[in-house]
């Protein structure tokens, strides 16, 4: 007795001889089917487990990394330099935007009220414009002040991460 393939149409003299041919030869994986519900329902629980741990992970360790001029605005804050200003000021907004994740480290008082009426503070302080710094000697620079000017004022380096 013969057994031939039906994929090739070779013949064999035994069936394990066609089987292993078969395996070596013409070898499909079989088709995974979830058929079952449950089974489906729990890959997919799994999968969006894996994507909210790893949502996390990179969101929390994105909030890690420094910022461009940390030591820069840290040199600022200890050698004196805070600045006054206010939330719906834009030339504030601009000096902001230039520390970027640096900024938590500059001595900031806010002198607006929700309002935007002055804060006591800063009525106490003297500000008249914004955004205004004041360094260590009690010296003021008003309006907008790059970050070489505050460098050249502070004696800071500033250094880019």
């Amino acid at each position: 007795m013969e057994f031939k393939c039906l994929e090739c149409d070779k013949e064999f003299s035994s069936k394990e001889a066609l089987e292993m041919h078969n395996n070596s030869k013409h070898y499909k994986a079989p088709k995974v089917q979830f058929n079952n519900k449950k089974t489906r329902n729990w890959i997919i629980f799994i999968l969006l487990i894996f994507i909210i741990v790893g949502g996390v992970y990179y969101f929390t360790n994105k909030e890690v990394e420094p910022g461009k001029y940390d030591e820069f605005a840290k040199c600022l804050t200890t050698n004196g330099a805070k600045m006054y200003g206010a939330f719906w000021c834009p030339h504030c907004q601009k000096e902001k935007e230039e520390f970027g994740k640096s900024w938590q480290y500059i001595n900031y008082i806010e002198c607006s009220n929700p309002d935007r009426s002055q804060t006591q503070i800063c009525t106490a302080a003297g500000v008249n414009s914004y955004p205004t710094w004041e360094f260590l000697d009690k010296s003021r620079l008003e309006g907008f002040i790059s970050l070489q000017e505050l460098a050249k004022k502070t004696n800071c380096t500033i250094n880019t991460v």
